[in-house]
């Protein structure tokens, strides 16, 4: 089975999680557990992150604690500051979940730590984090390269395991071929070449995005390049989508005949729709307990949280996009997933 592989912690803290692996799970374990660079191709929801990290994990907490200086074995690299920040919140789970697995066991507790190194990272942190370096690091690719041009580098030398997530977002792009120089760095570093794991839901050509994550080394004194091998776990499953038109006034000529009268922020007399959707996006965001709404600017985000929490009588959802700043986004963000806002 998947499971057995790995230490007795994770089995079961994973069984007492989930019902079974997921196929993208299955497969990637197995190609990962074999040390070969895994490209891993499953839809949203698929588990494959958590197939990215257990494998490591479960090493990590096997394993004898290493040296101060060498304890960063694990990189995630995201192209998206955002989903490092998710990603270093959802490593609680399993973290923990093994930890008192062990304990439970009568085991060895593991003492994983983990640290986040992006542009937001204040300079007192990122000192700290060369002198205790962090079993798991999170960080970006643009953080990553000036790691390696700095004192910092020193702590990277002992990376084993290479996560690229989203990994389509940078192949092909110039932020993509500074991204795999950097790799290159990386593995010159290490005593011996990290293993790579890519990750998207999006990737097509799956081959081209393969050579892409394994990269290349000289295959002999000739400087004659040769491509480093890439297992791809392709695990698709079919989408079920329920897609349903939604049109809020009977003649969308004539909005204004059968539309309710215009809120505060439209112009009176002229003719518009939005009165009408505010109140109808309130009502579908009441029926569900978290809802994203997708608009095309902020100002069209920031209109319609205002206007919707003014028909609601109170605050339950807000406006997020790449003008709020990072603390506030972090904020809205918690507050989304604690149930607090009902919608963004």
């Amino acid at each position: 089975m998947a499971l057995d592989r790995f230490s007795a912690p994770t089995r079961a803290w994973f069984e007492g999680s989930f019902a079974a692996p997921t196929a993208a799970q299955e497969k990637g374990w197995k190609a990962i557990s074999q040390g070969e660079h895994t490209l891993i191709h499953a839809p949203t929801g698929s588990g494959k992150t958590l197939a990215a990290f257990l494998w490591a994990i479960d090493r990590l907490a096997g394993e004898p604690t290493p040296p101060a200086g060498e304890r960063c074995r694990v990189l995630y690299v995201s192209p998206m500051k955002a989903l490092a920040y998710d990603i270093e919140r959802n490593l609680r789970a399993p973290l923990i979940g093994i930890h008192n697995a062990a304990e439970q066991l009568g085991l060895p507790l593991p003492q994983i730590s983990t640290a986040m190194r992006t542009g937001d990272t204040p300079a007192q942190e990122r000192t700290a984090m060369v002198r205790h370096p962090p079993d798991i690091l999170i960080t970006t690719p643009e953080s990553l390269y000036l790691m390696l041009t700095s004192q910092a580098r020193k702590m990277l030398a002992s990376v084993e395991y290479v996560i690229i997530d989203e990994i389509h977002s940078v192949a092909g792009t110039k932020r993509g071929s500074h991204l795999a120089i950097t790799l290159e760095r990386l593995s010159d570093l290490t005593a011996s070449p990290p293993q790579r794991i890519g990750l998207s839901a999006t990737q097509r050509p799956l081959r081209a995005i393969a050579e892409f994550l394994g990269g290349g080394e000289r295959a002999n004194a000739a400087a004659v390049w040769k491509a480093r091998p890439v297992t791809v776990v392709d695990a698709p499953r079919g989408k079920e989508l329920e897609i349903e038109i939604v049109v809020p006034v009977a003649d969308m000529v004539r909005p204004e005949e059968t539309a309710p009268a215009a809120g505060d922020l439209d112009e009176p007399g002229r003719k518009s729709i939005w009165p009408a959707v505010y109140p109808k996006l309130l009502e579908m965001v009441l029926a569900h307990t978290s809802t994203l709404l997708f608009v095309n600017s902020r100002s069209l985000a920031e209109r319609l949280a205002s206007e919707i929490n003014r028909l609601a009588g109170e605050e339950i959802v807000q406006s997020h996009h790449g003008s709020v700043s990072r603390e506030q986004r972090i904020e809205i963000e918690s507050r989304l997933k604690g149930g607090e806002l009902l919608g963004v």
